[in-house]
């Protein structure tokens, strides 16, 4: 088998991954914010009642567990790829 056929294996699968990478972060991204707030409601960044610090922090503890949870969804589905095809997908 041709490095190719990795690389054409993970493109669906990556795609499927990445989206149910978002819905996975996004809920702990609000189970977290519930805990770490004591808010039932991440701020938006239009939120008129909220501060700049309140929302910032939102902003950056959302990108950091996206960011975690998709780099971990991507590394499992590049080995689940290898196991496949006996290929790492570039």
């Amino acid at each position: 088998m041709s490095k190719g056929i990795g690389r054409a294996a993970y493109r669906p699968v990556g795609v499927l991954l990445g989206i149910a990478a978002g819905a996975v972060a996004g809920s702990i991204f609000r189970q977290v914010w519930k805990v770490t707030a004591g808010d039932g409601e991440a701020p938006n960044a239009t939120d008129e009642d909220r501060g700049w610090g309140e929302i910032l922090a939102a902003a950056a503890l959302q990108g950091a567990i996206f960011a975690v949870v998709r780099a971990a969804v991507d590394r499992g589905g590049a080995v689940g790829v290898r196991r496949m095809t006996g290929h790492w997908p570039d």
